[in-house]
């Protein structure tokens, strides 16, 4: 289960070192094999290949209704590895596609990671703090 926020610097090539706290669950759950695809709200999703090959059977199980769906999620998906180091190398594509640049936030979904632009991820969180609480969130007590 991944959570928590982890503040991370690109560096020049798209490399991204993953949290050491992560690192050993990833290696030790898919091999240090990940995926990264696009999400509807300007971010990455950065998946451990087996909960991305569960996440992708549901995906393409969609009608054809949600086609687009299946072609922002399944084509723009690209593997990787973690490196000896640790890092994963983001392509210039989903970089682009998410407005990465150097400093990035990764958020631990639960059995997934998102990554934003640290600057989109701020406007976006301070946008949602101003707004209504969801219904689903009303019984809740803060």
């Amino acid at each position: 289960m991944f959570q928590g926020a982890s503040s991370l610097s690109l560096d020049a090539k798209g490399r991204l070192s993953v949290p050491t706290r992560h690192r050993d669950v990833l290696s030790a759950t898919a091999g240090g094999q990940l995926t990264v695809t696009k999400h509807p709200h300007g971010c990455l999703m950065v998946f451990p290949r087996n909960e991305w090959e569960k996440f992708r059977e549901r995906i393409a199980a969609l009608p054809m209704s949600a086609q687009w769906w299946k072609r922002i999620f399944l084509g723009n998906a690209m593997d990787c590895e973690m490196d000896a180091n640790g890092r994963v190398l983001i392509s210039p594509e989903l970089r682009a596609a998410a407005g990465l640049t150097k400093e990035a936030i990764l958020l631990g979904m639960g059995n997934h990671f998102e990554l934003w632009d640290a600057e989109a991820y701020a406007a976006q969180e301070a946008e949602a703090m101003q707004g209504e609480l969801p219904d689903a969130l009303k019984d809740f007590s803060f």
